[in-house]
């Protein structure tokens, strides 16, 4: 029996043994997108607009490491959030499920942090932990595409891990994730750190804000994503939008502070600076 208006629910609740007619409004409004879930549409175009400016500041220095990896970082970011916005507007599959899953919960934090490795670390230590960490991230890639899918955990309207067959990717991915977080995070807490204890030197306070705000949205999507991971997709989707603002205005202020000594200057400056 079709369901035409709200109306017809009462009728509904009585041929189904009575069953109350709260319960199928629930279901019935549950399937429909929400405000919160068209979010990430937003959250794409600024990933765009970062993107485009961080592929313009790369031009201009030749790409080093940190920059190319932090622009990929970038567009892994955007594609997970594009995704999630085609799922809120045409509806889910379970192709476009398996693809979010990479691009969002394996990549995207992943290459952003890999640039602070590049930004922080000698280059031999760089280049070592990332021949390690990209071959763990590209083997769990591999294992969603190949892992077969619970469809009875495909809902319409909002993504979920939870549709993966092979259970212990879900229970590696966390590993992933903490290593984003400490160095997306935690090096950007160094740094703000370490540019604060630094004030009297020019444009220290700034690059501390910056990097604190960095910090502040790198954190805000693994919340999310432990969020989404129980149920609650709604709360990656806000975490998402305001990670990104954050993430990009504390790097336009790290720029703003760093248009005197060298950038990299300031790099080496602050990773090799001791209190005293």
């Amino acid at each position: 029996m079709a369901i035409t208006d709200l109306g017809e629910l009462s009728d509904v609740g009585e041929t189904q043994g009575g069953a109350p007619c709260g319960t199928l409004l629930a279901v019935i409004v549950s399937a429909a997108p929400a405000f919160v879930h068209y979010l990430p549409i937003a959250t794409t175009a600024l990933s765009a607009a970062f993107l485009v400016a961080l592929l313009r500041h790369g031009r201009l220095r030749s790409f080093p490491p940190h920059l190319a990896w932090w622009s990929a970082g970038v567009l892994a970011y955007g594609a997970g959030t594009a995704l999630e916005s085609a799922i809120t507007l045409f509806g889910n599959s379970s192709e476009l499920t398996r693809w979010w899953y990479v691009a969002g919960a394996l990549f995207g934090g992943y290459p952003l942090a890999t640039g602070s490795v590049y930004l922080l670390c000698r280059r031999r230590v760089a280049h070592a932990l990332t021949a390690v960490s990209s071959a763990i991230v590209v083997a769990l890639s591999v294992a969603v595409l190949l892992s077969p899918l619970d469809l009875a955990q495909l809902e319409p309207h909002r993504p979920s891990g939870a549709v993966l067959g092979w259970r212990w990717i879900r229970l590696c991915t966390p590993a992933v994730n903490l290593y984003a977080a400490a160095f997306l995070v935690g090096g950007a807490l160094v740094s703000a750190v370490r540019f604060w204890l630094m004030a009297p030197a020019p444009g220290a306070g700034e690059r501390a804000a910056g990097t604190a705000l960095i910090a502040f949205g790198g954190v805000l999507p693994g919340i999310g994503g432990a969020m989404a991971k129980a149920g609650v997709v709604e709360g990656l989707y806000v975490g998402e939008l305001v990670g990104i603002v954050a993430i990009w205005a504390g790097h336009s202020m790290c720029r703003r502070a760093a248009a005197g000594p060298e950038p990299r200057a300031a790099v080496e400056l602050v990773r090799d600076w001791k209190p005293g």
